[in-house]
């Protein structure tokens, strides 16, 4: 991109968010209403994936992806599923601060960068926000926190501002709008004279636990229960995801009113699939899962002055190909030690017709899972048997076709094991956090 047409950036990723729980992919409406209707009116006027992929099916992993446009493999932190706060104080489990990250890369190409939301990729003083390339952070260090006492699951207060613990009242998803939004607003003059910004808009919501704006009553009783096991419903968390939607809009509307919408690209994604709430029909499976629901999640783009209206994409792609797409997009260098394995989108956004090759993979520690995409076909292990799922024609990943298609199960498993000779291994010390996440895997 040259220098003049750089477009600001705006990397909206939800938590724990099922692939139908959007209305624009299919999810049902709330009693009080559409679930998504900002959502919903940007992939109408932007363009819709079919078929995007989150790097993992949990948490941190996905965000080491995320944050390197690189496998999350190639990092001793990203074996960890996800990093918990026994990870404190470490000096590994962690985003290193030497390694070349998209907001290092666009800071670099000029760009101004910003965090609200979300880390969860070490803590510090070994990692942090600020020590990767962002400028300005405000949000929680870890996976997941109170929404009103703004504590994680050990107890401690998790609220920070910059590298310095931070104490403010409120609804954490209506924080990290409203900071984004007062973001929006200071960069704009520097913007309209053109130097683009990166605002990662990283929200806690829909993750656990279950809480609305209104149940601040709960706050005491989650303090201590985190994980929220006997909690939540349908409808809690149906307004979770429309109070995120409600903060997008007041996002898209300070873009409008400082007149940058038109030259702003917002992407949203989830980085997993959902939890036991939420709705990934037709595909099943949810967190910690490599079938379908796990890892297929929303991919939206919206950018008038690059993508048309009504756009819908089948392109294969996964999370690290937008952090790549946005290297392009701003005109970043990606380092030479470092070249990234995410691959441009920019074709598609000009023509969604645009379809190239793009095999995906995935390892987990947990259950000893593998899958490869490739085309329409998905080779899949879980707990030591194999599975081939032609997935245009079985979404659900019910009629397993390995016995039909021998040849193309062990074609598929080579390209796979052939993949994973260039990844470290996992490490025998890595560990699983357990005890959440939908689970319906394929049964032998």
């Amino acid at each position: 991109m040259t220098e003049e047409k750089r477009p600001n950036i705006i990397f909206i990723v939800a938590d724990d968010l099922g692939f139908a729980d959007l209305g624009c992919y299919g999810g049902r409406d709330a009693t009080f209403g559409p679930v998504s209707p900002v959502l919903d009116r940007l992939a109408t006027q932007g363009l819709k994936f079919t078929q995007g992929y989150s790097n993992s099916p949990v948490c941190s992993p996905t965000r080491f992806g995320l944050m390197t446009a690189r496998w999350q493999y190639r990092l001793r932190g990203a074996a960890e599923e996800p990093i918990n706060s026994k990870s404190r104080g470490s000096t590994t489990l962690g985003l290193p601060a030497e390694h070349p990250t998209l907001p290092s890369l666009l800071k670099e190409a000029g760009y101004r960068t910003a965090l609200v939301g979300k880390w969860h990729l070490g803590y510090p003083p070994a990692f942090g926000p600020i020590k990767s390339g962002y400028e300005e952070f405000f949000g929680p260090m870890s996976g997941g926190v109170d929404y009103f006492t703004h504590c994680s699951s050990n107890g401690s207060h998790d609220l920070f501002l910059g590298e310095e613990e931070h104490a403010q009242e409120g609804y954490l998803t209506d924080l990290i709008s409203e900071r984004s939004v007062d973001y929006v607003r200071r960069m704009s003059p520097g913007a309209r004279e053109g130097t683009p910004f990166f605002l990662s808009v990283h929200y806690t919501a829909p993750h656990w636990p279950w809480e609305t704006r209104d149940d601040a009553g709960l706050a005491q009783e989650v303090k201590s229960n985190l994980f929220h096991l006997h909690g939540g419903n349908i409808h809690t968390y149906q307004r979770m995801i429309h109070h995120m939607d409600e903060g997008i809009g007041h996002i898209v509307e300070a873009l409008r009113s400082e007149d940058l919408l038109e030259d702003t690209l917002i992407v949203f994604t989830s980085d997993n699939g959902g939890e036991r709430f939420s709705d990934s029909w037709p595909l099943v499976g949810g967190k910690m899962d490599l079938t379908e629901g796990g890892i297929r999640v929303p991919w939206i783009a919206h950018w008038p002055a690059m993508i048309r209206p009504g756009g819908l994409s089948e392109q294969l792609c996964m999370t690290m190909d937008w952090s790549a797409t946005m290297v392009a997009i701003g005109g970043a260098t990606p380092h030479e030690n470092y070249p990234l394995d995410g691959v441009s989108l920019l074709p598609v956004f000009v023509d969604p017709k645009a379809i190239f090759a793009r095999s995906l993979h995935w390892r987990m520690n947990h259950r000893g899972q593998r899958a490869l995409r490739d085309g329409d076909w998905k080779y899949l292990r879980v707990d030591g048997f194999d599975y081939l799922f032609n997935i245009p024609a079985d979404e659900r990943e019910r009629a397993n076709q390995a016995g039909r298609e021998p040849e193309r199960l062990a074609s598929l498993r080579e390209s796979w094991e052939a993949w994973a000779a260039t990844m470290p291994p996992i490490p025998a010390d890595a560990t699983v956090s357990l005890g959440y996440g939908a689970k319906d895997m394929p049964q032998r």
